[in-house]
């Protein structure tokens, strides 16, 4: 279960929310403190890359941001981002540097690393997504269990009572999510791991895996 913690799933140089991290062990103990953050890093960025476009909202010079999309704050989005037609964040959402934040992609109380791709029809929320991790078309993260009981992270030999209502799912640096797949409550994918189109996951996934079904799930050769 050591593949769960930040330093295993994430690689803390690709993303300016860095120090959000400091002091943590698990990655979702930083979900109540996504927005109070962007606030307090937004007032620290340098105007000479960032404007400050509405309230507790920053937008990299650099970045492509479509004019239908929606952008509600506290958020920042990262140098040389693109935001597509109507994309919808929500809030409480820190984009990266070099992302795709796709047509009709929700967004809501995430951190994205840097070259995350959600391009098509997404829906992230109370999700941290690791370095060019990518999220197929159609592909969501489902972010409350339907008996609204707090979430448990589920490994193999053990488990984690998180204390969260709302929690999605941790991808680590380049996993590649398969298009249509829900990543249920709770879900941990290791770093380099790869899910199948379509799939409901659930738990943890170990790194360097591919996950066929909940009973196939192979080490990548």
């Amino acid at each position: 279960m050591e593949q769960i913690k930040i330093e295993e799933l994430y690689d803390l140089n690709e993303t300016i929310a860095k120090d959000i991290f400091t002091g943590k062990t698990y990655p979702w103990e930083v979900l109540p403190e996504i927005g109070d953050f962007i606030k307090v890093l937004g007032e620290k960025l340098d105007l000479n890359d960032y404007n400050k476009v509405d309230e507790d909202v920053w937008i990299a010079k650099s970045a492509k941001v479509a004019p239908t999309a929606s952008i509600t704050g506290p958020c920042i989005i990262g140098k040389d981002t693109e935001v597509r037609h109507c994309a919808f964040i929500r809030g409480k959402a820190l984009v990266g540097e070099g992302c795709v934040v796709g047509n009709s992609v929700e967004l809501k109380n995430v951190i994205l690393f840097n070259k995350v791709q959600v391009p098509h029809y997404n829906y992230v929320g109370d999700s941290i997504l690791g370095y060019k991790s990518h999220m197929g078309a159609g592909s969501l993260t489902s972010n409350v269990k339907s008996d609204k009981k707090l979430v448990v992270v589920k490994g193999k030999d053990a488990q984690y009572e998180t204390g969260l209502k709302k929690f999605g799912a941790m991808l680590g640096n380049e996993v590649e999510v398969g298009c249509n797949s829900v990543l249920n409550p709770g879900t941990v994918i290791g770093c380099h791991s790869n899910i199948y189109p379509t799939s409901s996951v659930r738990g943890v996934v170990p790194s360097h895996s591919i996950y066929k079904d909940k009973d196939h799930i192979v080490e990548k050769q």
